[in-house]
């Protein structure tokens, strides 16, 4: 291949130049978006790159605009976990799609631990990333503090947990757990147990207060022995539903505060002899996949992903752009899906 070959088939910002009669200060300007441009320069400009098929050289638009055009989404979870609980495959799917139609590349990373959090942190510090979507945050978790410091533009999928000054978007968990207790009670229980999300992570926490408003609000009394912590997974449901029966053989009814962890309850009433819902209904929370095709179909709280995460990328691109605020904050409103199960 000759130079004059190679040349043809990546011109450069001389070359856009000379086409479009300006100096090449200017076809920078323009290909890095800067306003310091007259609209008559820009048009020659890009008329001059359409013609060229000209494709700027992305190592050297970062150096002048201090750019990477990528953004990671973090994961706070083992990666067992990460790829098989549908709520983390929905917010990637979903974070994805958002970023197809950009320039953007996404980068997803998992920590499972302290030493992997700071990691995370000196990459971002180090300027590979423009942003930092984090997600699954637990109250000891260091990273929200590195990225805040090190002035990375940062967005929480999930309120922080100690209501810091932070961008974020949020299901109301709260709303939903309490329409969910609500629900049971309406319908005759009189024995709701909870099975609740960690107790280190704001989910846990606000399904829990939900859970205990709704049966605030119908009279009920909040029984210790009927709660019992789970950890988002299949395993740590039937785990807790196990020792929930133990302790409250009469209990009538459960809230689940996420779909994978009822999966896991309604497997362990069918083990203890527990018929759902004549015997036990069954309430869960998120309303995945799982939730139609489970034996039976289950009762859930539906969280908005679909509006979810297009929020989450824009919140993270205003930032990036410079034109939105640094805690701004998103809560989008959950509603119960009923199904068999209760």
């Amino acid at each position: 291949m000759t130079d004059t070959t190679s040349r043809a088939a990546s011109p450069t910002l001389d070359e856009v130049a000379v086409l479009a009669g300006v100096s090449r200060a200017t076809v920078s300007r323009v290909v890095n978006d800067s306003p310091k441009v007259s609209p008559e320069a820009r048009q020659a400009v890009l008329s001059a790159v359409a013609q060229l098929r000209y494709v700027p050289n992305r190592m050297a638009r970062s150096l002048v605009t201090r750019r990477t055009d990528t953004v990671a989404l973090v994961l706070n979870e083992p990666n067992t976990q990460v790829f098989s609980d549908p709520f983390f495959a929905s917010i990637v799917r979903g974070v994805s799609a958002t970023l197809a139609d950009t320039d953007l590349n996404l980068v997803l990373l998992t920590a499972q631990d302290e030493r992997e959090q700071e990691k995370i942190g000196r990459y971002a510090r180090q300027g590979h990333v423009d942003g930092v979507i984090l997600m699954s945050v637990h109250s000891d978790d260091p990273l929200p503090d590195i990225l805040e410091e090190a002035g990375i533009p940062l967005v929480l999928c999930g309120r922080p947990f100690d209501d810091r000054a932070v961008a974020y978007v949020d299901a109301d968990n709260r709303g939903g757990a309490r329409e969910a207790a609500a629900y049971l009670a309406a319908s005759g229980r009189r024995r709701i147990a909870t099975i609740t999300g960690p107790l280190d992570m704001i989910a846990g926490v606000d399904r829990l207060a939900g859970y205990q408003a709704g049966l605030a609000a119908a009279g009920q009394e909040v029984r210790a022995d009927l709660l019992a912590e789970g950890d988002f997974t299949e395993v740590g449901g039937a785990r807790a539903m196990a020792a929930l029966l133990e302790r409250a053989p009469d209990l009538d009814a459960v809230f689940v505060a996420s779909d994978p962890m009822a999966v896991g309850a309604l497997r362990a009433l069918r083990e203890a002899g527990r018929r759902v819902p004549e015997d036990v209904a069954v309430v869960g929370f998120d309303d995945a996949a799982v939730a139609e095709r489970c034996d039976p179909p289950l009762t859930t709280v539906a969280q908005p992903l679909t509006d979810m995460t297009p929020l989450l990328t824009e919140l993270l691109l205003r930032q990036i752009e410079g034109v939105g605020e640094q805690a701004e904050s998103r809560v989008c409103r959950t509603h119960l899906v009923r199904r068999a199960s209760a």
